[in-house]
């Protein structure tokens, strides 16, 4: 995903500083990759550059400036546009599971030891996710159990995968 729309997502919301930001979209977005300061103001700058934010005020507090930023019209009609436009299925297409289980395949490894190596990993990450589930906020249980249904699913073909090596032996 890329961080740039949801970064202004947050940034329609209210006005904000770049590392207010950056706190806000990594506890929305980031549960488990936390976004990196310079994306936030590089992001920030690209912004600037399509009229889609603009700079209300600096603050000088001990250290550098502070830059508060606001969305313009430019950026919520970008914003909307985003969140209207349909994800490409095809981005679901190929995944790096996919990738590492072809090349073992390719390679003389042993791709049943990939997918049962995954496996223990899918199920820990889904133990993990359900225990979270039970204290979790609102929008926090719609990541989880988006986060679980795509386990769901890899678990799914791991097992297809699986029974396909079978027949092929």
């Amino acid at each position: 995903m890329s961080t740039a729309l949801p970064l202004l997502a947050l940034l329609e919301q209210e006005p904000a500083h770049g590392y207010t930001l950056k706190q806000r979209y990594d506890d929305r977005f980031a549960r488990t990759r936390p976004m990196a300061f310079g994306q936030v103001y590089a992001a920030l700058a690209r912004f600037e550059t399509k009229g889609w934010a603009e700079v209300t005020g600096i603050e000088v507090v001990d250290g550098p400036e502070r830059k508060r930023y606001r969305v313009t019209d430019d950026g919520v009609a970008a914003v909307t546009t985003w969140v209207y436009t349909p994800q490409q299925p095809t981005e679901f297409a190929m995944s790096n599971l996919y990738t590492r289980v072809s090349v073992a395949l390719t390679s003389g490894r042993s791709a049943a030891e990939v997918l049962d190596r995954q496996r223990v990993q899918h199920l820990a990450r889904m133990r993990e996710l359900t225990e979270q589930r039970k204290t979790a906020t609102a929008a926090a249980q719609l990541a989880i159990t988006y986060e679980l249904v795509h386990l769901d699913a890899d678990l799914r073909w791991i097992q297809e995968a699986g029974t396909r090596l079978e027949e092929l032996r």
